[in-house]
């Protein structure tokens, strides 16, 4: 089972709003990564990227 933490609140055909949730996966499934995000209102979000290394 997939948990994708994101949502869209885009309006029907005005695009997917997916980006977030592709990227998710990209990092999480594909490179088991893991992806962290920090929001505070009125002064920015933050996300912070961390992929494993191979050895």
């Amino acid at each position: 089972m997939n948990r994708i933490p994101f949502f869209t609140t885009k309006k029907e055909g005005k695009g997917t709003g997916l980006g977030l949730s592709l990227s998710y996966f990209i990092i999480t499934d594909t490179h088991k990564g893991k992806m962290y995000v920090s929001s505070e209102l009125n002064k920015g979000t933050t996300f912070t990227i961390l992929l494993p290394l191979e050895q």
